[in-house]
C-alpha cells in the first residue's frame, strides 16, 4: 500500500468519526449509561499506616483498595504521603458536601448565536503529526458533545461519573493551573508538548499544584459539580495555540456517546 494511500485511509477514518460525533445519539447504537459507581476521596497515609489498618478504618476491603489505586498487591508497602484513593458512599459524600442536586429545577436553554465563537476549531484538525496519543481522563459516558447545543456553544465534552470519581492526566506533562474559576469551579490546566493545553473542570477536589508534572494516567483530581455545572461530570478541553478542538477526534475510539444532556452545564463558551 502507497503512502498516499495509507494517508487517504486515515483521513477517511477521521471524517467517520466526525460523523458519528455529529450524528450523536440520533444514530441509535448509542452505549447504555453505565451503571453508578461508588464514590471515593483521596487519603495520605501516615506513619504506621497499612492496607489492612486503612481497609478496617474505612470499611472496605484491603481488595479494594488494590484495585482503586492500582497497587501490586495486598502486600503493597505504603509510603508516609503516598495519597490513596478510598472507595464511600456516593449520597454520604453528597450529604457531607451540601451540593447534592435538586431535582424537578427547569433547565431554561437560550438559542445559540448564529455563529460559533472564534476560538471554537469545528473542522477536522491536522496537526501534521504532532497530535499526542491523548487518553481518556474518565470513566463514563460523553453526555454533552463539542460544539453547537441547544444551551449554547460547548468548547469540549462531558463526562459523566459518580461523585468522586478519579480525574486522570489525558497525557504527561506540567500542571499550569489549578485552582477556581467562575465557569469551571475547580478546575486543573495541564500544558503538554507540541503546545497542546487539556482542561479538567468542575471538579470536586483538585489533587496537583502549579508546576507539578504528571504523567498519563496520573490522578489529577476528583469529579464534581463545582462551578456551572447541574450533575456530577468532568469537563474535558484540549487546546492548542488559543483554539479548542474536539477531544473525540483526539482520543481512542469507541467515542462512548450515551446521549445528550442539556442540563449538564449551564452556558458558556
Amino acid at each position: 500500500m502507497t503512502a498516499s494511500a495509507v494517508c487517504q485511509g486515515k483521513r477517511l477514518g477521521i471524517a467517520t468519526l466526525g460523523l458519528i460525533v455529529a450524528l450523536g445519539p440520533a444514530v441509535g447504537h448509542a452505549e447504555p449509561v453505565a451503571s453508578p459507581r461508588t464514590a471515593q476521596r483521596v487519603y495520605e497515609v501516615k506513619p504506621g499506616d497499612t492496607l489492612t489498618a486503612l481497609a478496617k478504618k474505612f470499611g472496605v476491603t484491603v481488595a479494594t483498595l488494590v484495585k482503586a489505586n492500582r497497587l501490586p498487591g495486598s502486600d503493597a508497602r505504603l509510603k508516609v504521603g503516598q495519597r490513596l484513593v478510598i472507595p464511600v458512599a456516593d449520597t454520604a459524600l453528597a450529604a457531607r458536601r451540601g451540593n447534592a442536586p435538586q431535582a424537578g429545577a427547569p433547565a431554561r436553554a437560550a438559542a445559540p448565536p448564529a455563529q460559533p465563537p472564534p476560538r471554537l476549531a469545528l473542522a477536522v484538525p491536522d496537526f501534521d503529526g504532532e497530535a499526542l496519543p491523548f487518553a481518556w481522563p474518565a470513566e463514563g459516558p460523553v453526555i454533552s458533545t463539542f460544539g453547537q447545543r441547544r444551551s449554547g456553544w460547548h468548547g469540549g465534552i462531558d463526562i459523566k461519573a459518580p461523585l468522586g470519581t478519579p480525574v486522570q492526566a489525558a497525557a504527561a506533562g506540567v500542571v499550569v493551573a489549578s485552582g477556581t474559576e467562575a465557569r469551571y469551579g475547580l478546575v486543573v490546566k495541564i500544558e503538554h508538548k507540541h503546545g497542546f493545553v487539556t482542561v479538567y473542570a468542575h471538579n470536586d477536589v483538585n489533587l496537583v499544584e502549579v508546576g507539578d508534572r504528571v504523567d498519563a494516567g496520573d490522578l489529577i483530581a476528583l469529579v464534581g459539580m463545582t462551578g456551572r455545572a447541574t450533575t456530577y461530570h468532568v469537563h474535558f478541553e484540549v487546546r492548542r495555540d488559543g483554539l479548542a478542538y474536539n477531544p473525540l477526534y483526539l482520543l481512542p475510539l469507541p467515542p462512548r456517546i450515551a446521549q445528550v444532556d442539556e442540563t449538564a452545564e449551564r452556558p458558556h463558551e
